[in-house]
C-alpha cells in the first residue's frame, strides 16, 4: 500500500513538475500560466503532447527542441524530477490524508519559490500569499485541535524576518518576510527551525563560496532558496532536529 502511494505520488509530482517550470518561467515575467500553451521560447512553436512527457521528452529530444534545436534548460527534467521525488518520500512519511495534501502543496511551492529566486532573486507574491492561504487552511483542517499555532507561527515567523530586514536594510527583502510567514502556515512551530537552517545552509555557502572566490562580504545570495531546503528539512525531519538540538542543551 505505502509503495503504491508512492508511485502514484511520484507520477503526479514529475506532471506537476512539469507545471512548475511554466510557474517558474512565467510568473516572474507577469505571464499567464494557463494560456497560450506550452512553446519553445527560442521559436515560438507549440510544444505537442509527445514532446511535453515529464523526463522522458527529454531524454528523447536530447535536451534540445525538436524544430529550432536551441537547448532546453536542465532547469526542466532537474525540477520534474525533484518534485517527483519529493512527492514520493511525502507520501512515504506522511500516508494518505490532510497531512499529505499539506505536505505536497508546500513542496510544490517550496520548489518554485528556490527556482525563482536562484535564477530571478525574486519571491513573487503571486506565490508566496495564495500558497500561505492554501497552508492555513490545510493546517487547520489536518489539525484542528491546535489551529491557532499556524497563523501564530506565521505571524512570528514574519515579524521576526521583519525586524531584520529594517534594522539591516538591503540583507533582506519583503518576499523573504513574506515567505517566512508562508512557513509558518505550513510548518507552525518547525518554520522557525526551517529559517536557521537556511540561514545556516546559506553562511556555509557563503563561507565556502569566499574561500574560492567566487564571492565576497557583499555578495547577496538567494535567501529564499535556503529556506526553501530548511523548510524541506523541517517538514521531513522537524521533531527529529529540535530533539536532537534540545539533547544538545542538556
Amino acid at each position: 500500500m505505502e509503495g503504491a502511494l508512492a508511485a502514484a505520488a511520484g507520477a503526479f509530482g514529475l506532471v506537476v513538475g512539469s507545471f512548475l517550470n511554466v510557474v517558474i518561467h512565467r510568473v516572474p515575467r507577469r505571464e499567464s500560466v494557463v494560456w497560450p500553451g506550452s512553446r519553445c521560447p527560442r521559436c515560438g512553436t507549440p510544444i505537442s503532447a509527445r514532446d511535453n512527457v515529464p523526463l522522458l521528452s527529454y531524454l528523447l529530444l536530447r535536451g534540445r527542441c525538436r524544430r529550432c534545436r536551441a537547448p532546453i534548460p536542465a532547469r526542466y527534467p532537474l525540477v520534474e524530477g525533484l518534485t517527483g521525488a519529493l512527492f514520493a518520500a511525502a507520501a512515504l512519511e506522511f500516508g494518505p490524508g490532510l497531512r499529505l495534501v499539506a505536505a505536497l502543496a508546500l513542496l510544490a511551492a517550496l520548489v518554485v519559490l528556490a527556482a525563482t529566486d536562484l535564477e530571478h532573486r525574486l519571491l513573487p507574491n503571486a506565490v508566496v500569499l495564495p500558497a500561505a492561504a492554501a497552508g492555513l487552511l490545510l493546517s487547520a483542517a489536518a489539525d484542528p485541535g491546535r489551529w491557532w499555532v499556524y497563523p501564530l507561527s506565521a505571524l512570528g515567523v514574519a515579524g521576526g524576518l521583519l525586524a531584520l530586514a529594517l534594522a539591516r536594510p538591503g540583507g533582506m527583502g519583503m518576499g523573504d518576510v513574506k515567505m517566512g510567514g508562508m512557513l509558518g502556515a505550513f510548518l507552525g512551530p518547525y518554520a522557525f527551525l526551517a529559517v536557521f537552517l537556511g540561514a545556516f545552509a546559506g553562511a556555509l555557502t557563503s563561507g565556502a563560496l569566499m574561500i574560492l572566490g567566487k564571492a565576497g562580504r557583499q555578495t547577496r545570495l538567494p535567501f529564499g532558496t535556503f529556506m526553501a531546503l530548511g523548510g524541506v528539512a523541517a517538514l521531513f525531519f522537524g521533531p527529529e532536529l529540535w530533539g536532537l538540538y534540545l539533547g544538545l542543551l542538556r
